[in-house]
């Protein structure tokens, strides 16, 4: 008998993407501190702890982990997080010069499919991470206004 063959998702990945009227070091900066992404990422659903040199968060699936990139200066904000299953999720980001220039940023964030995400499981994904960019917009403008 033949073997199924396995094809992948007919789209693996979508860039979401977030213009900010913030300078590209003002993002990068509040990004670049796990102590501030339960401020504006809605999924992580509690407040961030740190250990050493570690930072974790609780899911309702146990206690996961989070690391970033080391801190650099071409905007790399991307991140692993290490699942309560023992899974790494790798999560590239970026905070680059937004269309009207200097004083403006655009973060990007690239959401990647999971093998057994469903189309709808992958737009709810979509919709999640729209909000949690859109939040942090509104916080770092906000901040800009004060």
């Amino acid at each position: 008998m033949g073997t199924e063959s396995q094809h992948p998702p007919s789209q693996p990945s979508v860039h979401l993407a977030v213009q900010i009227a913030r300078p590209v070091a003002d993002v990068y900066a509040f990004v670049a501190d796990p102590a501030n992404l339960p401020q504006w990422a809605a999924g992580l659903g509690g407040p961030m702890v740190h250990e050493g040199d570690a930072w974790f968060f609780d899911t309702p699936g146990g206690r996961a982990q989070i690391v970033f990139a080391p801190i650099n200066d071409l905007g790399v904000l991307d991140h692993d997080v290490l699942t309560p299953s023992g899974e790494t999720v790798h999560v590239p980001m970026r905070v680059i010069v937004g269309a009207a220039g200097s004083r403006c940023s655009e973060v990007v964030f690239t959401l990647r499919r999971g093998d057994e995400m469903t189309d709808d499981d992958f737009a709810h994904d979509q919709a999640l991470v729209t909000a949690d960019l859109e939040r942090l917009r509104d916080i770092l403008e906000s901040i800009a206004d004060s």
